[in-house]
């Protein structure tokens, strides 16, 4: 009965996505925002990794920031936030977007770049033959419920402009390479963000996109909204909310690590909590991209995939145009870099990735005209809830279903 009731929500849901309004963004915005959301990301994550982990449950005190210069950016040709997203950007570009998951699979286990928590478990057991879902499945993956998806899933919603169940199918693809439930809807949250940003200025709003893409009854979903809660009691402090989210969702958490420095606690590398600090970040930043940084990065934990997330989404939204110039003048020095493990310089991949979003754009119903991309209103697909609650055998949970059936496209 379920699966009826799910397969006739696919159906509504994609009835809806294509008889929706068409909305419009002509090419030269999309570059705009586009280049904005990436070197966002770039300096965001850049600006965060001296400070990673360095608070794990209490906030970075403001005086133990970096103080940015703009020859800083280079730091993120070596972040795995960025080189591990271009692996799956290069899969799409060499097999397109209806690439099976066994071949995404397949490639990321290829790669030679280091990994930890869930993208290291899920490379090695696709090394020993276990393939994707299973990859990512918390019997094979202890790690499934940690950040890794979220940090490198900002590609998907910038190359899914306005199209949010086409970031949504990508996400579930590739996130169960290596998460499984809350690990893989924090890709998807912040892959939706994405996908909203290049046509809503409002940061609340943008958030609230993020949410419907996930199922309610998750917990990622519920420690956002008491996000959004704190907020809207308290706009002015950001501690406020920071606190709301440690007290209530601190300690739970399935990540078998503990922290390097502080022994006695298990590493906070879970996706929800930090997914929580992109969202403080955002908000509270009020629209300044160096306050949006600062914020996600005092509130510890993942602090450099967290301002990094947070300063994409917001850089995607004002564009690179808007964007501060100290983050821009250290570009030209590494025009010619490639990031670490790929062969990707920051304009070349902005370039394969403005050529999928072509691609994303017709697959998903859209057209071009004039230098302008017609693009289909659609909603949110209802995604399945999946849940790894704390001290659950992981043997008695559901193995995600394979996106290889072509569940969710359109065409289906």
């Amino acid at each position: 009965m379920k699966k009826i009731f799910f397969e006739i929500g696919l159906i509504v849901s994609l009835s809806g996505r294509l008889n929706a309004t068409e909305r419009q963004i002509d090419l030269a915005t999309y570059r705009d925002k586009l280049q904005g959301g990436f070197v966002g990301q770039m300096a965001g994550v850049t600006f965060g990794a001296p400070t990673e982990f360095r608070a794990d449950g209490f906030t970075l005190p403001e005086g133990l920031l970096p103080k940015w210069s703009p020859g800083m950016i280079e730091g993120a040709l070596i972040q795995d936030d960025i080189y591990v997203e271009l692996t799956f950007l290069e899969t799409l570009e060499e097999y397109g977007l209806e690439v099976s998951q066994e071949q995404v699979g397949k490639d990321f286990a290829q790669s030679k770049y280091p990994l930890w928590h869930a993208n290291k478990f899920g490379r090695d057991n696709i090394r020993k033959g276990i393939m994707p879902p299973l990859s990512g499945h918390p019997k094979y993956n202890p790690h499934a419920d940690d950040i890794d998806f979220q940090i490198e899933a900002d590609i998907f919603g910038l190359i899914s402009p306005g199209m949010p169940g086409a970031a949504q199918e990508l996400g579930w693809k590739f996130g169960h390479i290596m998460n499984y439930g809350d690990g893989v809807y924090g890709g998807i949250f912040i892959g939706a963000m994405y996908a909203a940003a290049f046509f809503e200025s409002d940061r609340v709003k943008v958030v609230e996109a993020g949410l419907e893409a996930i199922p309610a009854e998750s917990n990622y979903a519920k420690t956002i909204r008491d996000v959004l809660a704190a907020y809207q009691e308290n706009p002015a402090d950001w501690k406020y909310a920071w606190r709301k989210i440690e007290d209530k969702w601190g300690k739970l958490t399935n990540c078998p690590d503990r922290h390097p420095l502080y022994p006695w606690r298990k590493l906070g590398i879970g996706a929800n909590v930090n997914g929580a600090y992109v969202v403080i970040g955002l908000l509270y930043g009020q629209g300044g991209p160096m306050q949006t940084i600062r914020i996600a990065t005092m509130c510890g934990r993942d602090s450099d995939c967290n301002p990094a997330s947070a300063m994409g989404i917001l850089g995607t939204m004002i564009g690179f145009d808007k964007l501060p110039a100290e983050f821009k003048t250290g570009l030209e020095k590494i025009r010619d870099k490639k990031f670490s493990y790929t062969n990707y310089t920051w304009k070349t991949a902005l370039a394969a990735m403005e050529a999928q979003a072509g691609k994303v754009l017709l697959q998903q119903g859209g057209r071009e005209k004039d230098q302008v991309w017609l693009i289909p209103a659609q909603p949110p697909l209802q995604l399945p809830l999946e849940q790894w609650p704390l001290a659950a055998d992981p043997e008695t949970l559901p193995v995600p279903k394979s996106l290889n059936e072509k569940l969710f496209h359109p065409g289906n």
